[in-house]
C-alpha cells in the first residue's frame, strides 16, 4: 500500500563509481545479499561503456511536476557521461504513476516497459504473469556499489524463493503522525508523542476536549486503507493479520478484538474520532493539515504532500513511532525489469536504477540539489541504507533541510522492526475495510461477528492462490 501519491557512503563522482561498478570485481563476498546465480563472479554481466542500447522506463515525472522532470534530465544526461551509447527513454503517466487496474491491465497484455514501476507487494502479482526478470546474476557489489548498506529487509521484499527481482527507490515505516499545534493547545507535550493505544486514547480525548469540530484520532475505513491501518495497529501490538505459512487468517483472536474494542470506545464512549466516517486515504489528511485532527497512523511522505499539496506548513507536524511499538508495517516501491528483455537491457538497467536511485548524494539522494530546486529535504523516508552511507545521507538531509527535522527526532530515535505486508494485501484490505467500517459507523456492532465473518473470507481468499 502506498501512502502518498508520489514517490551516502561515498563522495564520489557518477563516473568514478559507475566505473567502479565496471572494475571493482574479484573483491570481497560477491554476493553481496543478492541471490547466487549464473554470473556471481562473471565481470561481462556488467554493461560494457561502449555497448549501444535502449531501455523504456516508467514513471518519469510529468511536466506538471516540472523541478522532479529537471532533475530527471540532469540525471540522464550525468548517466551519460559514463554510458552515453545508452538511451533513457522515459515515459510519465498524468496523476499517480501506479494505478493497480492499468497496471494489472499492463501485466495481462506484457505491455510494461523495459523497466517498470512497482509497490512491494505486488510483487506476487507480477511473477504470477510471469512479468519480471530474474536479475540476481546481475546486482553484485561490483554493479551496484552500495549493495551492502541497503537495508536486507528492504531487499528481501524484492525477493522470492532466494532470487532477486528488483531494486528499491523508496521505502516507508509507519509511525504516529501529530499536529504539533492542537498538541500544544490541548497542554501535551509534541515532543513526546503517545507511545501506547492507552496514552493515544487519553491524548485524544483532551484534544477533542478543544471543541470547534476538532477529532483527536482518525482512522480509515474505505478504500481498503481501513484494511491497511487495522494491518498496522495489530503489528504494533506484536500480532499477525495471517498465519506465517500464509494460508489462514490470524487476526479472529484477542489482539484482534483489542484493536477493535478500542476504535469503538474512541469512537462511541469518548467520541474523539469524529462523527465523519468512512474516510480513505486523502481526507486525514486534509483533516490534521487544517488544524481538525490531532493525530494519526502515516508514513512520513505524508508530511511532504500535506506542504506541497495542501498547503500546509512543516512546522506543524511532527512525528513518533508506531504506539505498542512491537512491529510497524513497512512497505515501498522499486523498479522490476521485464522478462525477456536482452542482457545488455538488463545490464543498462541496473546501472541506470543503481545511479539514480541507490547512490548517496546523486540522484534522488542529491539533497543539496533538492533543496536548490524547492523540493522538500528531511522527511525521515526514504532511508533505506544502513552503516556509512546512513550516517553520510543522514547528515546530508540535516545540512539541507527545508524543514525542522527536530520534530521527527522521536520517530527517528525509536525505530521500530518493520514488517511487511500480508499477502494478497489489496483482497484482505478489501475485506477488513468493513471490520473498521462497522465499528466506526455502527454504535452497537457485534466486534466477534465482524471478526469471524472477515476470517470467514480472508481465509477463502488465502486458499485460492
Amino acid at each position: 500500500m502506498r501512502s502518498a501519491l508520489f514517490r551516502r557512503g561515498r563522495r564520489a563522482s557518477a563516473a568514478t563509481l559507475l566505473a567502479f561498478a565496471l572494475t571493482a570485481c574479484g573483491t570481497g563476498d560477491h554476493d553481496g545479499g543478492a541471490s547466487q546465480g549464473n554470473g556471481d563472479s562473471d565481470p561481462t554481466t556488467l554493461l560494457d561503456p561502449e555497448t549501444k542500447v535502449s531501455i523504456t522506463i516508467d514513471c518519469m515525472p510529468p511536466a506538471a511536476k516540472a523541478a522532479e522532470l529537471k532533475e530527471w534530465k540532469e540525471d540522464v544526461a550525468e548517466f551519460n557521461k559514463t554510458y552515453p551509447n545508452v538511451t533513457i527513454e522515459g515515459r510519465s503517466t498524468p496523476g499517480q504513476c501506479l494505478e493497480p487496474p492499468r497496471f494489472t491491465a499492463m501485466l495481462k497484455a506484457t505491455s510494461q516497459p523495459d523497466v517498470f514501476y512497482t509497490y512491494f507487494t505486488d510483487l506476487p502479482q507480477v511473477l504470477a504473469e510471469d512479468g519480471a526478470a530474474d536479475i540476481s546474476a546481475y546486482v553484485h557489489p561490483w554493479s551496484v556499489p552500495l549493495l551492502k548498506d541497503i537495508n536486507p529487509d528492504v531487499l528481501d521484499s524484492l525477493r522470492h524463493k532466494g532470487r532477486l527481482y528488483g531494486l528499491p527507490t523508496s521505502n516507508y515505516t509507519m509511525g504516529l503522525l501529530i499536529n504539533r499545534k492542537l498538541f500544544k493547545d490541548a497542554g501535551l507535550d509534541p515532543d513526546a508523542p503517545p507511545r501506547t493505544w492507552d496514552e493515544v486514547r487519553a491524548a485524544a480525548k483532551k484534544i477533542a476536549a478543544l471543541g470547534e469540530g476538532v477529532s483527536g484520532f482518525g482512522e480509515y475505513s474505505a478504500g481498503n486503507t481501513g484494511g491497511w491501518h487495522f494491518t498496522a495497529q495489530m503489528y504494533s501490538l506484536g500480532g499477525d493479520i495471517v498465519d506465517a505459512g500464509g494460508t489462514k487468517a490470524a487476526f479472529n483472536n484477542e489482539l484482534g478484538k483489542q484493536v477493535a474494542k478500542n476504535l469503538h470506545a474512541m469512537r462511541w464512549e469518548d467520541d474523539s474520532m469524529g462523527k465523519t466516517q468512512l474516510l480513505k486515504w486523502g481526507d486525514l489528511q486534509k483533516q490534521i493539515a487544517t488544524d481538525k485532527l490531532g493525530m494519526f497512523l502515516a508514513a512520513p511522505d505524508d508530511i511532504a504532500y500535506m506542504v506541497q499539496q495542501l498547503g500546509a506548513k512543516y512546522e506543524n507536524f511532527g512525528m513518533g513511532p508506531i504506539p505498542g511499538g512491537k512491529n510497524t508495517l513497512a512497505g515501498g516501491n522499486n523498479y522490476m525489469i521485464k522478462k525477456g528483455i536482452s542482457p545488455d537491457k538488463i545490464k543498462a538497467a541496473v546501472a541506470w536504477l543503481t545511479f539514480k536511485f541507490a547512490t548517496v548524494g546523486k540522484g534522488q539522494f542529491d539533497w543539496a540539489r533538492t533543496r536548490a530546486d524547492g523540493l522538500p529535504v528531511g522527511v525521515p523516508q526514504p532511508n533505506f541504507w544502513m552503516g556509512g552511507s546512513k550516517t553520510e545521507d543522514d547528515a546530508s538531509r540535516v545540512e539541507n533541510a527545508t524543514m525542522p527535522v527536530a520534530n521527527f527526532k522521536a520517530f527517528m530515535d525509536s525505530p521500530v522492526p518493520g514488517k511487511a505486508e500480508p499477502p494478497k494485501a489489496q483482497e484482505v484490505y478489501e475485506v477488513l475495510d468493513d471490520v473498521m467500517s462497522g465499528i466506526l459507523t455502527d454504535e452497537d456492532a457485534d466486534i466477534d461477528e465482524l471478526l469471524s465473518t472477515a476470517e470467514t473470507r480472508v481465509d477463502r481468499i488465502l486458499a485460492d492462490q
